[in-house]
């Protein structure tokens, strides 16, 4: 059984192992991407349940523009899919959207139907459903300090008075808490330059399993794991 009274706020995922489950069942890569976007409704909705107040899920990094083109275009018609389809249901769930990352790069279709989503979810009290589209930790932190630096040349701010404050009021999540809990799929290892300023003290928990087959009670795993841990954010 799972502690209600400790639910992780906010949960970020590394949704990863589309492409290796398809390959592992003779499937082209793209049939996993689109078998992975029914696993983020399964999942959005397990967490809308526990009470999980915010949930990132890594959808495109700015180093997947790297991948073969027919990929990429894809990719960039998958949330134009799942918004169609399921905005219906997160608008009865009172899920609210949230797109973090860079708009710029985006095909118009991609980004007209993520600010459609945000737009018409954007009274919904429920869940912050978080897509970390064309993102990147590096990016987003050189960003914040081009604007804070901007500050500081305009006289508005003394370098002596910056803080971490300052930091997260520039980043791409500012007004989200940070993580409680990270989870990553299909037994990689590593945190592929997603939220490295905001995972400074979250919980991690690895899976081999690939994100396509990942389910409720996966979900629930992570959190009766992160349960289970002492949180010390480096005290004793």
């Amino acid at each position: 059984m799972l502690d209600s009274d400790n639910i992780p706020q906010h949960i970020a995922i590394i949704m990863d192992g589309n492409g290796r489950w398809a390959k592992s069942r003779g499937l082209p890569r793209m049939a996993g991407h689109h078998s992975g976007m029914k696993t983020v409704k399964r999942i959005t909705m397990a967490a809308n349940r526990l009470g999980v107040k915010y949930l990132t899920l890594y959808a495109f990094s700015t180093e997947n523009w790297k991948r073969p083109k027919a990929e990429v275009e894809f990719l960039m018609k998958l949330p134009q899919e799942f918004l169609s389809i399921e905005l219906k249901d997160l608008m009865e769930n009172n899920v609210q959207v949230r797109m973090m990352g860079y708009r710029g790069d985006l095909p118009s279709h991609t980004l007209q139907a993520v600010e459609e989503a945000v737009a018409r979810t954007a009274n919904n009290t429920g869940l912050v459903l978080n897509f970390a589209l064309n993102y990147g930790s590096r990016k987003e932190m050189i960003e914040a300090v081009r604007s804070i630096s901007q500050d500081v040349a305009e006289g508005n701010l003394d370098p002596s008075d910056i803080d971490e404050s300052h930091m997260e009021a520039h980043l791409l999540s500012a007004g989200m808490p940070d993580p409680d809990l990270l989870i990553r799929t299909s037994g990689e290892l590593r945190l592929s330059n997603f939220m490295l300023w905001q995972l400074a003290y979250s919980e991690m928990w690895f899976t081999d399993v690939y994100w396509p087959e990942f389910t409720e009670a996966h979900f629930h795993e992570a959190v009766r794991e992160y349960q289970q841990r002492a949180r010390r954010y480096g005290g004793v």
